[in-house]
């Protein structure tokens, strides 16, 4: 235990920020932990082997190469200076067989002189390799992965060299291989255009981050409508999924992608139902309303660079589906790792990548160095275990960067501005979103066709006008909706009468004015409405006694049901049947239930149930964990773990 001894005493030596950074730093995996309550418990979280795990994972190649070696030599030595555990006997039962083979020799680690390490590294004299040496050191101290000791060896975690003794990360590269560069007149011929510019970036960037706020709005929208259902084993039916991206009008892959995102931005939730589970929008949904397009933009995205699950890669011989809790904990490296391989490609020179699915197999793009395995080579300097040694690590990336296009992060073969925000700080996107999107409109052009054009980004108000009374029939650098008998109705259902409808629209007019043929469909729409009418009833009360009627109908015990009669032996209620059938049995009366198909019904006792509600993340929680953790400043709160942070 003296590793947690020595983590220990170095998590001590930090302010409450350090202390706090290092807690937002690492809040994915210490959230699946019981929150520590005290130092040497939190440098047990980190240094145990789920944490471990997913935190090599976002190491770069010199981090994980200094922690590697370091890990060898510490078990060499530990193995070297510690006995042998004794043999068991002939004819040992299973637990001293087992005790045997799990004897501590060979997950024991000693302190190693940093110096032993540099040297096994090749890096013993000054230059490059002794200085991205030392960085990478530091930074694993501060990253709580390794720990300096009084004499200043470094300590590691006791199960780092079983995680890295099996990956052949080879000599160390103290940067990462040139990204793949392509001829700019082959470029030019093969795309059939002139030489892309960081100007083209931007636009491709703009225009595909406006199709995206415009396809999240349509799906939440979709789902408040008509919420999908789930599958008892889990996960949407492939013809909610066809449902859904008819009605958003995507492809299915991103439609699944994008209800794992608003899913993971907690816009909407798994409800159980008395039908099943369904998904629908949650209360954020309506706040998520009233925000500018790229507020709206910046949760999603950020839930992209986190999200454990490739969405638009289903391997061979799975359904593909959605929201299902994903499995994969190297897809958010992954993404970091090729986010950060196509920042330093500059504009109109990147390789460019074959369509999905990738036209040719792995093994020959890999013999003769195709754009995948370049990209591949840079990508796997910068996130090593997200890409050695994994299985169809080629379609993976082929589908992350579909997203990434999709998403607006990546463009022509190299990262948008957007990208770049996204790769230097997901929680930072709201400034590059606001510049990436062109200023909302609050005003519309009516047409005498009975459309309305907004020749921009239209803004929430005017939005939610144009869709409580048209149909929106286009997207693009304009949005266009059109008028239609059933928009209009739809409209005086919701409550609006003919003459605000047309103030409203007039107000957002761009010329103060609207054409003839819309003023005349709306006031012929309304002459029509509520010729007819439905009477609100949730039940029936019937009898064939008529003056039996004629009481209940004017017994002031049972005001508060709104009982009418609509024949002699009809009453309608205003409330449910079991509200109804109490009401009239506290009133003295006998009532019995009939079904819908007129029997009399067996009446059971309800099931209540409640729904659990997650509480609100707290910013200030990692800082009030750290102040406690050090004892600074006892009169904080207490919180009870990471999420959130």
């Amino acid at each position: 235990m003296e590793g947690l001894d020595t983590l220990t005493r170095s998590l001590a030596q930090r302010t409450p920020e350090q202390l706090a950074a290092l807690l937002s730093r690492h809040a994915e995996p210490l959230a699946r932990r019981p929150a520590p309550t005290e130092l040497r418990g939190l440098a047990a979280a980190l240094w145990s082997y789920e944490t471990l795990h997913h935190l090599v994972l976002h190491l770069d190649h010199p981090r994980l190469q200094v922690l590697a070696t370091t890990a060898r030599i510490s078990q060499e030595r530990a193995g070297r200076d510690a006995p042998a555990p004794a043999a068991p006997a002939s004819g040992a039962d299973y637990q001293s067989l087992m005790a045997h083979r799990l004897s501590f020799p060979h997950l024991a680690t000693a302190p190693v002189p940093p110096e032993d390490v540099y040297a096994a590294l090749g890096a013993t004299a000054p230059g490059p390799e002794r200085t991205v040496a030392e960085t990478a050191l530091r930074a694993l101290y501060d990253e709580g992965i390794a720990a300096p000791t009084e004499e200043g060896a470094i300590v590691v975690p006791p199960r780092a060299p079983q995680l890295l003794a099996a990956h052949d990360l080879g000599p160390l590269a103290t940067q990462a291989p040139q990204p793949a560069l392509a001829d700019p007149d082959e470029s030019t011929v093969r795309r059939g255009i002139g030489a892309v510019t960081a100007t083209a970036v931007d636009d491709e960037s703009r225009a595909a981050a406006a199709t995206l706020a415009a396809t999240v709005e349509r799906l939440l929208a979709s789902l408040a409508t008509q919420p999908a259902a789930l599958r008892k084993s889990g996960g949407l039916t492939i013809r909610e999924i066809k449902r859904l991206a008819k009605a958003v009008g995507a492809a299915e892959p991103h439609t699944r992608l994008l209800l794992d995102l608003v899913l993971a931005a907690d816009l909407i939730a798994l409800t159980r139902t008395p039908a099943g589970i369904t998904a629908l929008p949650t209360s954020a949904y309506d706040d998520w309303l009233t925000r500018p397009s790229d507020e709206r933009l910046a949760p999603v995205l950020a839930a992209w660079s986190a999200l454990w699950a490739v969405p638009t890669h289903t391997p061979f011989g799975e359904t593909p589906t959605a929201l299902v809790r994903g499995q994969d904990r190297y897809a958010p490296a992954l993404r970091h790792a090729l986010l950060a391989a196509l920042a330093e490609v500059p504009p109109g020179t990147g390789a460019p990548f074959p369509p999905l699915p990738p036209a040719e197999p792995q093994q020959q793009d890999g013999e003769r160095g195709g754009p995948w395995s370049a990209l591949l080579r840079v990508a796997a300097w910068h996130r090593p275990l997200a890409l050695l040694d994994q299985p169809m690590a080629e379609d993976r990336a082929a589908h992350t960067l579909d997203e990434a296009a999709f998403l607006g992060l990546v463009a022509h073969s190299t990262l948008t501005p957007l990208g770049r925000a996204l790769l230097a700080d997901p929680r930072a996107l709201d400034e590059p979103l606001r510049d990436l999107l062109p200023p909302q409109l609050d005003e519309a052009h009516f047409q005498a066709d009975l459309t309305a054009v907004v020749p921009g980004r239209p803004g929430a108000d005017l939005t939610a006008l144009l869709a409580s009374s048209a149909d929106r029939e286009s997207e693009g650098h304009a949005v266009t909706w059109r008028f239609t008998p059933a928009s209009v109705r739809r409209a005086l259902d919701a409550g609006r009468s003919a003459g605000t409808l047309l103030d409203d629209l007039t107000a957002a007019s761009a010329t103060g004015a609207l054409p003839q043929p819309l003023r005349y469909l709306i006031q012929d729409t309304a002459r029509a409405h509520g010729r007819m009418r439905v009477l609100p009833a949730a039940c029936c009360i019937r009898s064939d006694d008529e003056a039996l009627v004629r009481e209940l109908a004017a017994h002031r015990a049972l005001r508060d049901l709104g009982l009418r009669a609509v024949a002699p032996t009809v009453l309608v209620s205003g409330r449910p049947p079991a509200a109804t059938l109490e009401a009239l049995r506290a009133a003295g009366y006998a009532p019995t239930l009939e079904s819908d198909t007129g029997t009399t019904a067996v009446e059971r006792l309800p099931a209540h149930r409640t729904t659990a509600t997650a509480s609100a993340p707290d910013p200030g929680a990692p800082l009030a964990l750290a102040h406690r953790l050090l004892g600074r400043s006892p009169e904080l709160r207490e919180t009870a773990s990471f999420k959130g942070v």
